[in-house]
């Protein structure tokens, strides 16, 4: 059943078009991730569907009674409230009938547990899972979502991700984490040039349709220009129009030239030179340090080699970027050294808000850098920089303060690499940047002649780049693993097996009676036994009406529009009946437990 259904949606703040006759329909259960470059008007999109914020032109009608909670990608707040009466405000702004206990109860899911705090006394993350936890309690038939993993731990990462991925509610979302997108999302939506392309499939999927898609345009294009060759001659033979024959071919001469096909195939370019490094670069030598009594680092040595692609890890809070901060001689340490190399100009990303004149013209913001900057390619000027970077001409004399956030990230990765840094420095450096952006960020990280040191949340970013990894796990100890995100979270996996191994061969017995007391307590929760008794019913209506679509589908094989619709609903049922059979698993495994007590 379609929920919500947008039809020939246009936006523009300027002259030119930000969205031009985007229609979209969102299906009961749907699961969708929004992508795009920055500045094509991604979250422009979501708040018109959200209903806070109007089309210039074009129509979004919605399901009779549906309920969305939308997370912007910046929630506004006020910092003189508790994180409990913030928490509430937001609740009640989606509805105001909703019950306080399930907002108190998901921001505990989402690792808040004291909710006494003021509002400004929480980090960017934290106020954000304040305003995720609100959304997520109401229990809406469309949940949106802008951003909902910047700034997040990877923990609540990965609950989120299990918790979107298994709700029965539709979700639409914008996110730059991969990972994230190709294990929750059942279609992913594209903008490019204010136009919507679709993909019936994870984010794996749409790497391979899109690639396919292209491939037959410029096959197309390929083949249009081939005729237009032939046509082209036969008009500069000197024939007129004064046959029929000749007529027609002037015609098809005219249909030819004005048919091509405008295939934007820009893409950044990154290719900013370097320095020369020699060999010291960063040595760290009994590094402590702690804050209010909380350690954070505690012993910490390490050499950083020029060619390291070294990974950073841990919760909010745990000291990551204070480590980089006392590398940068921001902060001072406790104890121990840092000694930085006479050749090591380091470039350093920040994931603070650079705070810029938004007045101020963005050719000028470059050419206040350098306006002769040096690349793989030569010398370049600040107005070819920024064409490198996605911004067309006609964007170099806008104002800074005109910039969607994800540009103005991208503006400041120009900035930071045009000053040719020869060691890179990143925290937290995929928030906001589009996957475009940081797919070829990825390639030029491959082949940058230096040190490369990141803090992120991203693990897909983290496993792409990263040849060892530094874990922040706590009371000031950091530990290093080889390899990317997933090969440390496999080490550390095995590190707690190990260590439980160890410790209960001499516990064994505590272990027997621990397991009797717990198989005592067994029982099913109220909703676990409402759901026990019905959920064999719903597994045999999910399997008929699945087979019903399949059905359908043989029937209408002939009509392309009808057989996408019957397939996304197929899909989304199917994905419904692996959920449903694998609760099904566990509360029947579960009712043999009680059984057998």
């Amino acid at each position: 059943m379609i929920i919500l259904n947008a039809d020939n949606i246009s936006k523009s703040y300027t002259e030119k078009p930000l969205l031009r006759d985007v229609s979209l329909s969102i299906h009961d259960g749907e699961k969708i991730g929004l992508i795009g470059v920055n500045g094509t008007g991604k979250s422009t999109l979501l708040r018109i569907l959200a209903g806070v914020e109007e089309a210039d032109s074009g129509k979004v009608t919605y399901t009779n009674g549906i309920r969305i909670s939308y997370l912007p990608q910046n929630p506004p707040f006020d910092g003189t409230l508790t994180v409990e009466e913030q928490a509430v405000r937001y609740l009640h702004e989606i509805d105001p009938a909703a019950e306080e206990f399930t907002c108190r109860s998901m921001l505990t899911r989402l690792g808040i547990t004291d909710f006494s705090p003021k509002m400004n006394e929480l980090s960017g993350g934290q106020r954000k899972r304040v305003a995720m936890a609100a959304v997520l309690a109401v229990n809406a038939d469309l949940i949106v979502l802008d951003e909902p993993t910047n700034h997040m731990d990877n923990d609540v990462i990965a609950w989120l991700e299990d918790y979107l991925a298994a709700c029965k509610n539709a979700v639409f979302m914008i996110t730059h984490d991969r990972y994230f997108l190709d294990r929750v999302t059942r279609r992913i939506v594209e903008i490019d040039h204010g136009s919507l392309f679709s993909y019936d499939g994870n984010y794996e999927y749409y790497l391979e349709a899109k690639q396919a898609r292209q491939e037959s345009q410029l096959a197309s294009e390929r083949k249009r220009a081939a005729l237009y060759k032939k046509e082209l001659a036969w008009i500069m033979r000197g024939a007129r129009a004064r046959s029929t024959k000749a007529k027609s071919h002037i015609e098809r001469f005219e249909e030819l030239r004005d048919s091509k096909l405008i295939i934007d195939d820009s893409s950044l370019n990154i290719g900013t030179a370097s320095s020369r490094l020699g060999k010291k670069i960063i040595e760290i030598e009994h590094l402590s340090k702690s804050f209010d009594g909380n350690e954070l680092i505690r012993d910490f040595s390490y050499i950083v080699l020029r060619n390291d692609r070294i990974g950073i890890i841990g919760d909010n809070g745990s000291g990551k970027s204070t480590l980089l901060k006392m590398i940068l001689g921001e902060v001072e340490p406790d104890a121990g050294s840092v000694t930085i190399g006479e050749t090591v100009k380091i470039g350093y990303f920040s994931q603070d808000t650079q705070v810029w004149d938004p007045e101020q013209r963005i050719i000028k913001f470059v050419e206040g850098i350098s306006d002769n900057v040096k690349t793989d390619d030569g010398y370049l000027s600040a107005s070819q920089m920024l064409e490198r970077f996605l911004f067309p001409s006609s964007k170099h004399s806008i104002k800074i303060g005109q910039l969607s956030g994800g540009e103005k990230r991208r503006l400041y990765l120009l900035s930071v690499l045009m000053q040719a840094p020869n060691v890179l420095i990143f925290d937290e450096p995929t928030n906001d940047l589009d996957i475009a952006t940081l797919t070829v960020l990825e390639d030029y990280l491959d082949s940058f002649d230096g040190a490369v040191i990141i803090v992120s949340h991203d693990r897909y970013f983290l496993d792409r780049l990263c040849r060892k990894t530094f874990s922040f796990d706590g009371n000031g100890i950091v530990r290093e693993y080889p390899g990317g995100y997933t090969d440390t979270m496999k080490a550390r996996e095995y590190e707690a097996l190990k260590r439980e191994m160890e410790s209960g061969a001499g516990t064994v017995e505590k272990e027997k009676t621990r397991r009797t007391e717990h198989r005592k307590k067994l029982k099913f929760t109220f909703q676990e036994q409402k759901e026990y008794e019905t959920i064999e019913e719903d597994i045999a209506e999910l399997e008929e009406r699945i087979s019903e679509l399949e059905n359908a589908m043989a029937a209408d094989a002939g009509n392309y529009i009808r057989l996408q619709e019957l397939a996304a609903e197929r899909d989304t049922l199917a994905g419904e009946l692996d959920r449903k059979t694998e609760r099904w698993l566990y509360l029947e495994e579960l009712a043999e437990k009680i059984a057998s007590q």
